[in-house]
């Protein structure tokens, strides 16, 4: 069996000890991973911390110029990196049909992208005041060591999205990848670093407690978590001790309402991709659809034909668009939320029944009859299960989309633009989509509000997000 190591300082670093990193829709082991004594995740931040002063000190052309070359890194490993993320994550290699359903090689190419679109950005000097007595600059300076915690969802984009702004703004960085998908994660900023003066990225590998000794380090200028509120609340508390500044992408319920004027026809396809992307692993996913009387049937039809079509298997085998949870603790969560509503007398139009056989399959699932209360409905699955809730009317459905704690994404359906506006503008989430969920892109800024999280990623705020304001006033 292959052991993988960590990257500290530039060099590869090893540990006593290791777990292993399981294929989810095999079993099979695929490597050995270190897991980081606290020793050694010290070491990686003050590894950080001593790379910081240069690497900021750097001309921000040259730190540009870097990332490009990081950028053209990535795209040429993007196949090895790719394969990591199907075998370690699930989802597939590539994509069927004309639209190419996103897949691990699309989690690469957004690596690139991602890479690319902060090193093109700048963050001048803003002169917020000048008289004739006096000018005031604000200049935006880097907080120093950022720790990153990514999730196991989309582990090399999320990656991505939490070391390039940092390392563009002048930040070092020591990123801890999920314990169930480190490997893809690890040869990623192995590759990086290549690119990149020692200590620049850093990673620790391991369970919870690695991640605790991180964010719990006094030498940590700022943290970066995306995953579980629950995981989330214990981060804050930790970061509190040390005042350490957090941004938080937490979490998500998020709901699509469908307005009376919709085409369920139209729609069907997108609401479906917004829904299912990632067998519904995805943070920003729909996760409990509003539709009108009138049009639940035909919006239920149309979503059962797609759901029903849907090739799932290993998603290393050609043809395949959806792939198996990604680890045994969701796969028991979704299984137990499909039996709960179907004991509260929810109605099953597809799926709801694991599959046999090796890996952690669960076919798309949708439920009908259900309603806000449901745990199905209230708790955010995470999986390829999507409640489908009646509503006599749009106030109702305002309701009922703001009634939980969850405030990530969100969309409204509707032939008329002004009227979806109106709806979303009084929707309580971060990004309100209009027909079409979780349309992210990296110049545009995403982040949740609520249970979901605070602070932005992407575009020049979430490049501000990783700076500090330093005001130069200047008397004349």
């Amino acid at each position: 069996m292959k052991s993988f190591a960590n990257t500290v300082n530039g060099r590869a670093v090893s540990s006593v000890n290791g777990f292993e990193s399981k294929n989810p829709a095999t079993g099979e082991v695929l490597g050995l991973v270190p897991n980081s004594s606290a020793e050694q995740v010290a070491q990686a931040v003050a590894a950080a911390r001593a790379a910081q002063p240069g690497w900021a000190a750097r001309p921000d052309a040259e730190r540009k110029a870097l990332m490009m070359k990081v950028a053209e890194v990535i795209k040429g490993s993007a196949e090895y990196l790719a394969e990591w993320v199907t075998r370690e994550q699930g989802k597939p290699l590539g994509g069927v049909g004309p639209d190419q359903v996103p897949g691990a090689r699309f989690e690469l190419w957004g690596c690139e992208v991602w890479t690319q679109v902060p090193a093109s950005l700048d963050l001048p000097v803003d002169v917020v005041f000048e008289d004739a007595t006096r000018r005031d600059e604000v200049h935006r300076k880097p907080f120093g060591v950022i720790a990153a915690i990514a999730p196991w969802n989309w582990p090399l984009l999320i990656a991505i999205w939490q070391i390039i702004p940092s390392i563009r703004a002048g930040n070092t960085v020591v990123i801890k990848p999920s314990e169930y998908t480190s490997i893809g994660t690890l040869e990623l900023v192995r590759l990086m670093a290549e690119a990149l003066p020692p200590g620049v990225i850093n990673t620790v590998s391991g369970g919870g407690e690695v991640g605790g000794f991180l964010v719990e380090n006094a030498d940590v200028d700022k943290i970066m978590f995306t995953g579980s509120g629950a995981t989330g609340a214990r981060i804050a508390a930790a970061a509190a001790k040390n005042l350490t500044p957090t941004t938080m992408e937490l979490g998500g319920n998020d709901a699509a309402i469908v307005l009376p004027d919709a085409d369920p026809k139209a729609m069907a396809m997108g609401l479906f991709w917004g829904a299912f992307l990632n067998m519904g692993q995805t943070c920003a996913c729909a996760k409990r659809l509003y539709v009108p009387e009138s049009l639940h049937d035909a919006v239920v039809a149309e979503l059962k034909a797609l759901a029903e079509a849907m090739p799932m298997g290993n998603g290393m085998d050609a043809g395949i668009a959806m792939g198996p949870i990604q680890n045994r603790m969701q796969y028991d969560k979704v299984v137990s939320l499909v039996e709960q509503a179907k004991a509260g007398g929810a109605t099953i139009v597809c799926g709801g029944k694991p599959e046999e056989g090796p890996g952690y399959f669960y076919p798309l699932t949708l439920v009908t009859n259900i309603a806000d209360g449901a745990a199905l409905v209230d708790q955010e699955q995470f999986g390829p299960v999507l409640p489908i809730i009646k509503y006599k009317d749009v106030e109702s459905a305002i309701a009922s989309a703001n009634r939980l704690d969850a405030g990530l994404g969100a969309s409204v359906w509707s032939a008329d633009i002004e009227q979806a506006k109106a709806v979303a503008s009084r929707i309580q989430a971060g990004t309100v989509w209009i027909n079409q969920h979780g349309a992210i892109h990296p110049m545009v800024p995403f982040g949740g509000v609520k249970g979901s999280g605070w602070g932005v990623e992407f575009g020049t705020d979430g490049l501000k997000a990783v700076t500090q304001p330093q005001v130069i006033s200047i008397k004349k």
